[in-house]
């Protein structure tokens, strides 16, 4: 009877513990989708998978050391101090977890070529970032910029520029080759195919594009693709008769 009886407070100990840490996801998300990965970005930049692994893991943690821990034969002062160094333990892997997904935050989603690509922290050339537009010389907090790379000058940049594209760092990442996106939406017009290629290709995916951009107010038959290249996988995203990003895809879109 005592052995069920500690069973019931230890269980209810934890689920208390399980509440306050899902309270405290739930403002971290606030953070991440809200900030960091807005709207799409927690899909085509890996936010979402990301900010589940670490806060799951955190989640858990507390409550399960909670159970195994928690028993009134202790004395309050005993268990209070084992209880505060659950608690330490769980905030510092938040803040680490935290960090983690800062370090992968999209810092902006750049139009390149051929291609869209979603650039995080990780990903921009830091040592580059003197050399960018006044506008781009701090990276933003609160939301990815909507890009282009220029094309890289003849001569001693063009060199440096497929030097750089073979050792994996694209102009994209380049914050010397950053403009924004404005500059360049002929260019990615002019680059992108038209939607009836992409409906083509993925029959499936014709009535829910149809009805998300009738509900947009776009022009099917004016709209056109480019492939999207971030971590959350293969995307393409479709742009309107001007050029602006409407709608995007989770499908590969190079073929």
């Amino acid at each position: 009877m005592l052995e069920q009886l500690d069973l019931r407070r230890r269980a209810r100990a934890a689920g208390i513990h399980l509440l306050i840490s899902a309270a405290v996801a739930v403002v971290a998300a606030g953070l991440v989708f809200g900030v960091w990965f807005p709207g799409i970005y927690r899909q085509v930049a890996g936010g979402r998978d990301l900010f589940i692994l670490v806060t799951s893991v955190d989640v858990v943690l507390g409550p399960l050391l909670t159970f195994a821990v928690f028993n009134l034969k202790k004395g309050w002062p005993h268990l209070r101090r084992d209880l505060a160094v659950i608690g330490v333990i769980q905030l510092a892997a938040l803040v680490y977890g935290l960090l983690t997904v800062y370090g992968a935050r999209p810092v902006a989603m750049v139009f390149e070529s051929d291609r869209f690509r979603v650039v995080s922290v990780a990903q921009v050339a830091m040592d580059e970032l003197p050399k960018a537009r006044p506008e781009y010389r701090s990276l933003p907090l609160s939301g990815p910029w909507l890009l282009a790379a220029r094309a890289a000058q003849q001569g001693e940049e063009a060199n440096d520029a497929l030097f750089q594209g073979l050792r994996g760092i694209d102009r994209a990442q380049r914050p010397k080759f950053w403009q924004p996106y404005a500059d360049s939406t002929a260019d990615a017009l002019a680059r992108a195919r038209p939607l009836a290629m992409l409906l083509a290709k993925y029959p499936a995916l014709a009535a829910d594009v149809k009805a998300r951009l009738q509900s947009l107010k776009v022009d099917e038959a004016s709209a056109k693709f480019l492939p999207l290249i971030g971590r959350g996988g293969d995307w393409v995203v479709i742009l309107d008769s001007a050029g602006q990003l409407v709608h995007y895809v989770p499908v590969e879109g190079f073929f």
